[in-house]
């Protein structure tokens, strides 16, 4: 019987005309990223599993891939309690909790607001199907040291500039509070104690709808008037006026109760973002969640009519870097998420006339071919060799699926590309 030939579920291996397109596209969003002043940094692709599984990635470190520790015996495995004791690294799941680890490794180095791209895989113990893989690419922009609502600015409106380089119409972004969630829930009537248990099903809302939320809520045993409330606050009417971002929007769509100062200061944070001229629309969203368990304020969602799930998000997470480096250090971040916006999107292959293919016969000797393929190369042609086939089509096909437009033969007695004859590929 054959060894299977596929990658592992939830991997994909790309093609190289997919892998291009990936390249070009990836070149778009570093171009936009660094244009609006953010620098790129590398991490490993692993980390020490207890800052993997310290508490911070919600129901990520659930799908975390873990490393075994070497050398280990029989007599470990007995003796082991959980899957945990015998992994001491793992692959990270996302960028942020790196990110953290990084910046309280190199703080000295960096200036005292750094604003970092990061644009790299991460792996999760996904259960595969459409859309969502175990290995997957992830574009990450964060400010680390801007404790105002500038961060937050800056991070939306590089983020809808890219969207709007990439070509994607039709976005908009969601925009929420932590802390006004938070307020939502104690002016409904929620003990401070049940709030994070609440959240987590309010998240669901997207998949289960009002009712769904409501009914989980009940037999989850939450107390019956505050849920009451809830549904009650779900039924009300929502005004047509209460659309647009803004200071009355917010106040509309939020309780009676809530803090009125963090309304005035996420409007503010609008007010600015749509100043700069986004070109996406905002979006006030009160049951908007995030459920990263280390978001401390303001959270944003990237939302396209097309799909339900969100193409990106981040948010404000204040408390992340201080678990590593001791003293608390604000911190904002965005993600878009690359597999999802990367089919929708169609970017030029660049100049045709740059990429020839010389074909040539069996018999002209490689010392010609690679001299004539240096020549052109030095003339800033994009280069490849093929040895000529008897039928040339399914070979132009493949030339054209790789970005070559012409060609040229190359025979014994070619000695100068000044001989050579390009031609379209047909």
């Amino acid at each position: 019987m054959a060894s299977p030939v596929n990658p592992p579920r939830g991997m994909r291996d790309f093609l190289p005309a997919d892998k291009a397109h990936r390249e070009r596209v990836l070149g778009i969003i570093r171009g936009v990223y660094a244009a609006h002043g953010f620098d790129e940094i590398e991490t490993p692709v692993m980390e020490d599993s207890s800052r993997l599984h310290a508490g911070l990635g919600g129901d990520n470190e659930k799908l975390a891939f873990g490393v075994l520790k070497r050398g280990l015996t029989p007599e470990d495995f007995a003796a082991a309690t959980d899957a945990l004791d015998l992994a001491d690294l793992g692959l990270r799941f996302d960028l942020t909790v790196p990110l953290a680890r990084f910046y309280a490794s190199h703080r000295s180095e960096l200036p005292s607001v750094f604003r970092a791209i990061q644009i790299a895989p991460v792996w999760r113990a996904e259960r595969p199907q459409k859309g969502r893989y175990r290995q997957f690419v992830q574009c990450d922009i964060d400010i680390i040291g801007e404790a105002g609502p500038l961060a937050e600015v800056e991070l939306i409106t590089a983020t809808a500039a890219t969207l709007r380089a990439l070509g994607l119409d039709g976005c908009s972004i969601r925009i929420n509070d932590r802390r006004i969630l938070t307020g939502m829930l104690t002016a409904l009537g929620f003990a401070a104690a049940d709030h994070d248990a609440v959240v987590i099903t309010i998240d669901k809302l997207d998949k289960v709808g009002r009712a769904g939320v409501v009914a989980e809520l009940r037999d989850r045993g939450f107390g019956a008037e505050a849920i009451d409330a809830l549904h009650d606050f779900f039924a009300r009417p929502v005004l047509s006026e209460s659309l647009p971002f803004g200071h009355a929007a917010i106040t509309h769509a939020v309780p009676a109760g809530v803090d009125a100062g963090l309304v005035a200061e996420l409007a503010a944070l609008g007010d600015a973002v749509l100043a700069a001229g986004p070109g996406v629309g905002l979006e006030f969203d009160p049951f908007l969640v995030r459920g990263m368990g280390y978001y401390t304020g303001t959270i944003f969602e990237i939302a396209h009519p097309d799909f339900a799930s969100s193409l990106g998000g981040g948010g404000r997470y204040d408390g992340m870097i201080g678990r590593f480096l001791g003293v608390d250090v604000p911190a904002a971040g965005f993600s878009i998420g690359f597999e999802r916006i990367v089919d929708l999107v169609r970017v030029p292959t660049g100049d045709p006339g740059d990429s020839v293919a010389l074909l040539h016969e069996a018999d002209v000797a490689p010392a010609t071919l690679v001299a004539l393929k240096t020549a052109l190369i030095a003339q800033g042609r994009r280069v490849r060799l093929e040895r000529k086939p008897r039928n040339l089509k399914p070979l132009f096909a493949q030339l054209a699926a790789s970005g070559f437009t012409s060609f040229a033969t190359v025979g014994t007695s070619t000695t100068s590309i000044d001989e050579l004859a390009f031609r379209p590929l047909a």
